[in-house]
């Protein structure tokens, strides 16, 4: 693949026009039939989700959990895959790993002094390049680092606003 072909018309009309390049992503929660569950639609795909197994759930499909470190694994991957490419890495493998710690504890308020969230994560990058040397593999580390939209945004959190509508049946 030409990556450079493919992009340069994104870039060139991004400088020329910034505005152009400023994007809105959009996911939305529906219910289902039980409260341990959801769907959440994306647009192109509509994906189910439900409360984890050690708050009650089902334990047979991913929790909003999985579904954040799914996010990271997938963001890192292609970047890192982008990153390599652009780069002129010829790769035989890379594969990301993502694993992250949270005391169940926080979210189901059994204890206030319990963070509700994760407390660590950790992303593991696999990459097998025979023939890069250690600066080319530091630089592919940095740029994906720096180019992951995810892991920019758990490492720097974006404003989150929130808005509530309620509204009673007669």
């Amino acid at each position: 693949m030409d990556l450079k072909s493919v992009q340069r018309p994104f870039k060139e009309r991004y400088r020329s026009d910034p505005s152009s390049s400023r994007i809105t992503l959009r996911a939305s929660g529906g219910e289902t039939g039980t409260p341990m569950t959801c769907s959440v639609d994306i647009g192109r795909a509509v994906y189910a989700a439900e409360a984890h197994a050690g708050t009650g759930g089902p334990g047979t499909g991913a929790c909003s959990g999985d579904l954040l470190l799914g996010a990271l694994a997938a963001c890192a991957q292609i970047t890192c895959q982008l990153v390599a490419t652009a780069m002129g890495i010829s790769f035989e493998r890379i594969a990301v790993t993502v694993e992250g710690d949270l005391d169940l504890r926080g979210t189901l308020g059994v204890s206030r002094e319990v963070p509700v969230g994760f407390e660590d994560i950790r992303v593991r990058f696999d990459v097998a390049a025979p023939g890069a040397t250690p600066e080319q593999l530091a630089a592919l580390r940095e740029k994906t680092e720096q180019y992951c939209v995810v892991f920019q945004t758990l490492r720097q959190p974006a404003r989150i606003e929130t808005a509530w509508e309620s509204s009673r049946s007669a």
